[in-house]
């Protein structure tokens, strides 16, 4: 507008002047013409008053008059404004341009900080099971943990080209979750097992797998997943599902087609009112697992491995069940869950005087090869999260209910069911969590510990939670979990991992009547274990127990007078995720991991009277993960 106004100033003077000059610029009378050329003439050249009728020589230039002086003075000024304001714009140009710059460096930092962040998950948290994080979830962590934030919103869609990150559709936000993974695993002893391992089964020295290693490669871990949201005046309402693809059937194989099945991995509802109280129910991780933020779902505290089975001494548990919780001013938060129960039972010696339970039915929708207890009650589970402004800390319990149905007769001479009763025993457990921030968060660290009778289910090595006494009646059995890591972000691009757990089983043995030593229960002494050391020759065309069929040349032999009851195991991790991409686009990041397992058993009886046998095998391991996740 400066500009415009100085413009327009300088065409009216310019304008003024020139009319002036056209009709005369002296102050002087004119006299009236006598005659038409004389009027020309005394237009063009105004006569001074005494001038002489002579002819005169060259007259000097008239001296400019004050109006001229004065218009051209105003016309020098305005050429100087104009000059002064063109050098004000552009330095205002260039700090603009400064401006502008400035805040597109924030928008980047942003950008990658959005990236790192975990979500309510997966949060997030893409599990990853983040993680995130492997990085750190989806989405404030997709649970799971191992990957990166997925933050509805991110980037400017309209200008990237992007489909926003989340869906809106009559009042409720859908935001799509998930990754991508190729993966891969070499173990040095064989455990026909993907990238879940079975920890209680690492091949003790005399089997045959003891002598293979076993390489596999997968993409099964691939995960969908889809939070749904929706806001009332005083409750937020919605719900959240997750799928993988470890689920196995029949057809499934390595041999041509790996058509694995899609499993339910957490499904469930939740309703989160404005006063601090939210309820959820359906499938979910157990409230015994650890959180990073209070009690919220989708922000469990995770291990960033690449192992579906996670880590020794992680306890944890997805199934069934609706939890409550209150949280007091985002420093104290309890919570009250009520959870699907089940018994893992390992028994020696008599096995004919008591029940537990049977094969799934298919008709009632249950696995017909996987053994299910008639569970008499659910599990309790009661949890409180402090966060008093540094750290996250955690004190929670279970109480578990067991039952068996004994037969008192079925071992006499003539067995009967004559007297048979049912028989319950209740088992539990407490543990606590605690996880810091340290050098400026960079590095977090965390302890993690629960000991009790009947919880070793909850362990990442699914240890037997009960055995059997001489009597028939389930007897609990003593269980500890521990778990140590550490966690450092060195950058936005790269996170660093080290874990070191163990879970311990406890003895629980009993004796039969006429035995020299205890002989039933769970790691007895009398049982015996030198035929742990010696190599057995291969099974032959066999069908197991379970009626899974195996066939010539896959059946690896049995070793015979070895009880093999594990005493602890033991696995120490290191790894990294390195993202070489995360932004509005989504993540793309790839890991190793190496860890170290020991299994120890319970000694037993030797191969002569007096000496005692207590076999252990470790397990070298190695996998690698390459995913994408969704932003």
């Amino acid at each position: 507008m400066k500009v415009l106004a100085t413009f327009l100033i300088a065409l009216s003077l310019s304008a003024g002047s020139s009319v002036m000059a056209a009709a005369g610029t002296t102050n002087d009378p004119v006299p009236p013409p006598t005659s038409s050329a004389a009027a020309t003439a005394n237009a063009r050249t105004p006569t001074p008053a005494h001038a002489s009728s002579a002819a005169s020589p060259a007259v000097a230039p008239a001296a400019a008059s004050p109006v001229e002086t004065r218009i051209e003075e105003e016309l020098q000024d305005l050429r100087d404004l104009l000059v002064t304001q063109g050098k004000q714009f552009q330095q205002q140009n260039q700090e603009l341009k400064e401006q502008l710059n400035d805040q597109q460096n924030k928008v980047r930092s942003l950008e990658e900080q959005l990236g790192t962040k975990e979500s309510l998950s997966n949060s997030v948290a893409m599990d990853p099971e983040g993680s995130s994080n492997p990085g750190l979830a989806n989405a404030l962590a997709l649970s799971d943990s191992n990957g990166p934030a997925a933050v509805a919103g991110a980037g400017d869609p309209a200008q990237e080209g992007d489909t926003p990150t989340s869906i809106h559709v009559k009042g409720i936000t859908l935001t799509p979750m998930g990754f991508m993974e190729g993966a891969a695993v070499w173990r040095q002893k064989a455990l026909s097992a993907d990238v879940t391992t079975p920890f209680n089964t690492i091949p003790l020295p005399g089997a045959n797998q003891a002598r293979m290693s076993e390489f596999n490669a997968s993409g099964r871990q691939s995960r969908i997943a889809m939070l749904v949201e929706g806001k009332l005046s005083n409750v937020k309402i919605g719900g959240y599902y997750e799928t993988d693809f470890l689920g196995v059937g029949v057809t499934s194989n390595y041999t041509e087609s790996n058509s694995y099945v899609l499993r339910q991995r957490q499904f469930w509802g939740q309703a989160a009112f404005d006063n601090g109280w939210t309820i959820t129910g359906g499938q979910m991780w157990t409230l015994l697992t650890e959180t990073k933020h209070g009690l919220d779902n989708r922000t469990e505290a995770l291990p960033l491995v690449i192992d579906g089975s996670y880590h020794v001494g992680f306890t944890w548990a997805r199934q069934p069940g609706i939890r409550v919780t209150k949280n007091f001013n985002n420093k104290v938060w309890l919570g009250f869950a009520v959870e699907n129960g089940e018994t893992t039972l390992t028994a020696h010696g008599e096995n004919s005087n008591f029940l537990v339970g049977q094969f799934g039915a298919s008709a009632g929708s249950l696995n017909p090869v996987a053994n299910y207890a008639y569970t008499a009650a659910p599990d309790f589970i009661f949890k409180a999260a402090f966060e008093p402004g540094w750290g996250h800390y955690e004190i929670f319990g279970v109480l578990s209910t067991f039952r068996d149905q004994v037969f008192p007769n079925a071992t006499a001479t003539t067995p009967s069911a004559l007297g048979a009763f049912n028989d319950t025993r209740e088992g539990g457990g407490i543990g606590a969590n605690a996880r810091v921030p340290l050098f400026h968060k960079k590095l977090d660290a965390g302890i993690h510990f629960m000991g009790g009778d009947g919880i070793g289910r909850y362990g990442a090595s699914i240890l037997a939670d009960t055995t059997v006494r001489p009597n028939g009646t389930l007897a609990p059995i003593r269980n500890f979990q521990s778990l140590g890591t550490l966690e450092w972000h060195a950058t936005s691009q790269l996170d660093v991992y080290a874990y070191v757990g163990g879970e311990y089983e406890g003895r629980t043995q009993y004796t039969k009547t006429g035995a020299a030593a205890p002989n039933e229960g769970y790691g007895a002494i009398g049982l015996p274990n030198f035929g742990c050391f010696i190599e057995p020759v291969p099974g032959s065309d066999v069908s197991t127990p379970n009626s899974v069929g195996g066939s010539t040349g896959f059946v690896p032999g049995t070793l015979a007078n070895c009880t093999g009851d594990t005493r602890n195991v033991l696995e120490g991790t290191l790894g990294f995720w390195y993202r070489f991409y995360k932004g509005p686009h989504g993540t793309v990041q790839f890991g190793p991991q190496y860890s170290y397992m020991d299994r120890n058993t319970w000694s037993g009886a030797g191969a002569t009277a007096g000496t005692l046998a207590g076999p252990h095998s470790t397990e070298n391991m190695v996998m690698t993960s390459f995913r994408y996740y969704l932003p």
